[in-house]
């Protein structure tokens, strides 16, 4: 007699081809259309299914998990970052969290070196110069930059995608940096020409370019407060791709504009899609959607894993991305 079909439940849309191989596997529920499920939805997702494949768009916190169905025994969630999962409280009721680490790494790091070198650039401004149609041709003095080369980087979280953003910016010439909450080896050290700073105060204070790159977590809320944004040079800048919740956007903002600091990239924001009105006006600030992830292979990749965490789980083995509260 065969075997019966785990029921999954996917609360967005995923590439087609990540969606045609669950349904291959699985008993699974697909998204209609490309909009986060509503708390409605969750709640019977959760009682019905025997896993939720989630997203970093989904609340998935202690009291939708507390109206779960008892078959529920999985969540396989489709991103690296679990913030928005309360891991905890899933493992008191005996569902395990799994993941889907390491698939973004070089995505994300080629994202913020683009950020890194469209602020120093300036490349936004030259683009609405052109979008305008008002350029006028080429001038010495016009829309001037600072180069990258020579400049000291300074990474906020020197994990996987901090490690990839210093081997880009050893290519560009950059001094690399970092500030960790445990230091590296000195292999991985001398590897990247790294100068290690145990104090994130006095790093923040001599670096010429900051990169966020650290997970979002209790100890890392508002890690770039309004008294160590201050610590910034007036011509250094800050690059995001990480979470937002690191920096208080509103004191970045109000630095930003008084010409405090230089500039700033930004690909994810405190608050989620609600962007203070005034860092979008600035001309010193380069604005992406969370794009540090967005390349079709990446996506394909992710499904790849949550696909494995699954199989493995219905195999009955622990899932090979599993997340547990020590991790956090």
């Amino acid at each position: 007699m065969s075997k019966k079909r785990l029921s999954v439940v996917v609360t967005r849309r995923l590439p087609e081809a990540v969606e045609t191989r669950l349904s291959e596997l699985f008993d699974v529920r697909l998204r209609e259309d490309d909009t986060p499920m509503t708390r409605t939805e969750l709640a019977e997702a959760v009682k019905g299914a025997d896993v939720l494949v989630p997203t970093l768009t989904d609340e998935i916190d202690g009291a939708l998990i507390g109206q779960a169905g008892d078959q529920l025994k999985l969540i396989a969630n489709y991103g690296a970052g679990v913030d928005h999962i309360d891991v905890a409280t899933a493992r008191q009721r005996g569902v395990l969290v799994s993941n889907t680490p390491g698939v973004l790494t070089e995505d994300t790091a080629d994202m913020t070196m683009a950020l890194i070198l469209a602020v120093t650039r300036r490349m936004t401004a030259g683009m609405a110069v052109m979008q305008s149609g008002h350029w006028e041709g080429w001038s010495p003095t016009a829309l001037l930059g600072g180069r990258v080369s020579g400049r000291r980087l300074g990474i906020l979280g020197m994990g996987r995608i901090g490690q990839a953003v210093a081997h880009r910016a050893q290519a560009f010439g950059m001094q690399v940096h970092y500030h960790n909450r445990r230091r590296l080896h000195e292999t991985i050290e001398a590897q990247y020409e790294a100068t290690y700073w145990e104090s994130l105060d006095q790093m923040v204070a001599r670096m010429d370019v900051i990169s966020i790159n650290c997970p979002h977590t209790p100890t890392t809320f508002h890690l770039m407060n309004a008294r160590r944004l201050k610590l910034m040079k007036p011509d250094a800048v800050i690059v995001n791709t990480s979470r937002g919740e690191v920096i208080d956007e509103n004191a970045l903002t109000r630095m930003l504009r008084a010409g405090e600091i230089a500039g700033a990239g930004l690909d994810v924001y405190e608050h989620g899609t609600e962007i203070n009105p005034r860092l979008r006006a600035l001309e010193n600030v380069v604005l992406l959607p969370h794009m540090g992830s967005a390349t079709l292979e990446g996506r394909i990749e992710m499904g790849e894993k949550v696909i494995i965490n699954i199989k493995t789980f219905d195999d009955g083995h622990r899932p090979p991305d599993q997340v547990v509260p020590s991790m956090l």
